[in-house]
């Protein structure tokens, strides 16, 4: 199985790379990505720089352009797609069903993977986008479980990539308007969640809090880590208790079913994490290179590798998420 890892910026490319990647994914600096933060994403300089390196250890580059394209922006979405074609890429991650058809316009054969942004979860789907738009591979929402992912990929027209590592999300992967409800801006429409501009952070004493918009998030003590403030993950008030009411921090982890994955038929794994530092692509990457190249099994892996991922995650804590859901 193709490792695939993420990339916010030129540092965390390199990382990858040298650390295992079989192809890292970036995006461009503006809202065509779903990961359009401050300091994330590549100008055109530094794309064709990436290009160069990766493609000289072997590895290549994808370019998500997975947002859903708006009526009044659409000259952004086919000018991203151009740029980043005549750059060299070699894929394009795309959900809107627009932007695979300019794609196709300009090229019947250009690699073209669907985003977990379009939320593919049976075989019509995917059958759907390979006989309209000739997708090669789909990377699968993380609301399946370990049944439901090993039937599709044995029936399905098209590679299957699957999320191994990272950050979950509580919503299927391109429907969620949560965000917008407090900032007016939607990961899916903007590229944004939780947008820097509408973050803050206020020290009380030994307490600090994390504010979206205004709204408070969370109060995080003196020895507590503190997440970055996104509404599903917040604690509020419910009932008289303080509790994480949609979700708790935690972070997928697949490693104890790598060998069912391969089983199945999967073509690659993604790591989660394009806002993530270099130095924790490195990590991952590292580790998870190591857990591919042990014919897949984690039992095999140093206990040390694997308690650096559960330091890595999310509340230190990790989940199968829906792949243990057993009644599916």
């Amino acid at each position: 199985m193709d490792l695939v890892c993420p990339a916010g910026n030129y540092q965390s490319l390199v990382k990858a790379v040298d650390n295992g990647a079989d192809a890292v994914y970036i995006g461009l600096r503006n809202e065509t990505n779903a990961r359009h933060f401050g300091g994330l994403n590549f100008t055109e300089q530094q794309i064709s720089k990436a290009i160069d390196y990766a493609h000289q250890h072997n590895c290549k580059v994808y370019c998500a352009i997975n947002t859903y394209a708006r009526e009044s922006g659409w000259s952004r979405w086919t000018d991203s797609v151009d740029q980043a074609m005549a750059l060299g890429i070699d894929t394009l991650i795309v959900a809107d069903i627009g932007v695979m058809d300019y794609i196709r316009s300009q090229s019947d054969s250009f690699p073209i993977h669907l985003s977990v942004q379009a939320s593919a979860t049976n075989l019509q789907s995917l059958n759907f986008y390979h006989q309209n738009f000739a997708i090669k591979r789909a990377v699968l929402p993380r609301v399946l479980s370990l049944a439901q992912v090993s039937r599709l990929a044995q029936t399905a027209p098209v590679e299957i990539e699957v999320f191994g590592f990272g950050s979950l999300c509580i919503m299927s992967e391109g429907r969620c308007f949560l965000s917008s409800y407090i900032t007016g801006e939607s990961p899916n429409t903007r590229g944004v969640c939780s947008p820097a501009a509408f973050v803050q952070w206020e020290d009380e004493g030994p307490i600090l809090q994390s504010r979206l918009n205004g709204l408070l998030i969370d109060r995080f003590g003196e020895n507590e880590n503190a997440g970055y403030p996104t509404l599903c993950k917040g604690r509020f008030e419910v009932e008289g208790q303080i509790e994480h009411a949609l979700e708790e921090a935690t972070s997928l982890n697949t490693l104890g079913i790598l060998p069912q994955l391969k089983a199945a038929g999967i073509s690659a794994i993604k790591i989660e994490g394009r806002q993530r530092s270099p130095a924790y692509v490195a990590q991952v990457t590292r580790i998870w290179r190591e857990a591919l190249d042990r014919n897949d099994s984690s039992s095999a892996l140093p206990q040390q590798s694997i308690d650096q991922l559960t330091d890595l995650s999310e509340g230190k804590q990790t989940t199968l998420g829906a792949y243990e859901r057993s009644w599916q």
